[in-house]
């Protein structure tokens, strides 16, 4: 049986890398007293599919990962028990059957969707509002990242900004976020002329499109 789960990860596994939330999902299976499938081959893995890895010091609230279980538990009774057998940081939504030869949950992923919160509520809001204005009118803005160059203008879907009560300042983003083209919000905001202790990055949803074949 596969299971597709939407979960948070925020807090104390904000620094754990995906490998290391891997290995949660396999011990919290394991304690909740369920079985995972494995590979076939010299070295079989457990049959664990993120769809896509959440950047260290990110927070994630609707994060999605796919399970291929032995048997056919009943869904409550898997988000109970792997509920209960969770460390703090991870928390379970809801979960879904998902058909057992459905395409890769990661080639699935169509878009993110972010909340970047300034640490600094006197942050000048219509001056972030123009700066925002600005960069949405710029044609190119050329970057580059692990040696190579690149335009991250097409890679910015959705830009704004909003002042939330208690006078704290997010800004919304949407990036595309598959294997073949994936933005890093953290660049928009050096753009916008914020440091990295400036926000905290939370990505609020995957956005699922139609899978490839």
């Amino acid at each position: 049986m596969r299971i597709r789960i939407v979960f948070s990860k925020t807090a104390n596994l904000r620094y754990t890398s995906i490998l290391d939330v891997q290995k949660i999902w396999e011990r919290t299976v394991r304690r909740a007293g369920f079985y995972l499938q494995y590979s076939q081959g010299f070295h079989p893995q457990a049959k664990i599919q993120a769809a896509n890895p959440l950047p260290l010091g990110y927070d994630g609230l609707e994060e999605l990962v796919d399970l291929w279980l032995t048997g056919g538990p009943a869904p409550d009774l898997i988000v109970q028990q792997l509920s209960e057998a969770l460390p703090d940081g991870i928390s379970i939504k809801r979960i879904e059957i998902v058909p057992e030869n459905a395409p890769s949950l990661p080639k699935q992923v169509d878009f993110s969707d972010y909340c970047i919160r300034l640490h600094d509520s006197e942050q000048d809001f219509a001056g972030i509002l123009e700066k925002i204005k600005s960069l949405l009118a710029r044609e190119t803005l050329p970057r580059t990242r692990n040696g190579k160059n690149y335009d991250l203008r097409p890679l910015i879907l959705d830009l704004a900004a909003e002042r939330i009560s208690g006078d704290s300042i997010e800004i919304y983003l949407r990036m595309p976020s598959n294997p073949g083209k994936t933005g890093r919000p953290e660049e928009v905001m050096f753009e916008l002329g914020f440091e990295w202790q400036d926000f905290q990055i939370v990505r609020r949803r995957l956005i699922l499109g139609e899978p490839e074949p």
